[in-house]
């Protein structure tokens, strides 16, 4: 089992930059593809950007692609989102994902494939 725990979160203006973190418990964290999600106001749980185990194989959703980028240190058991150029409806509750059941390939991007989540951390982002 897994704990993860993102910080980063505030308030931003538009075309700003924000760096989210998710910190994991345990030893076993490069056995986990991990993903981040974001659930706007009055808005589904929605997928933003995915790493494998390794961290070789990243995936986003076309929303953020070029503006986002996902990393991992798996020595530091920990996952970041940096966030660039970011726009209003970017504002949303983000949330941190591990999945133990992809070994190789994509990280999934549907959110019921991922096992363990973290409590969320508010992103705002004036205009």
């Amino acid at each position: 089992q897994v704990q993860l725990v993102e910080a980063g979160g505030g308030l931003v203006q538009a075309g700003g930059s924000l760096r989210l973190s998710c910190a994991a418990s345990g030893r076993t964290f490069s056995s986990y593809a991990m993903g981040w999600f974001r659930q706007g106001p009055g808005k589904e749980r929605e997928f933003v950007a995915g790493i494998s185990r390794s961290g070789g194989i990243t995936r986003y959703a076309d929303s953020v692609k070029g503006r986002f980028t996902i990393s991992r240190d798996n020595a530091k058991n920990t996952v970041l989102l940096q966030m660039n150029s970011l726009k209003p409806e970017d504002t949303a509750v983000y949330y941190c994902a591990a999945d133990r059941s992809i070994i190789y390939g994509p990280p999934p991007q549907r959110a019921h494939e991922y096992d363990y989540w973290g409590q969320g951390t508010q992103v705002t982002v004036s205009s």
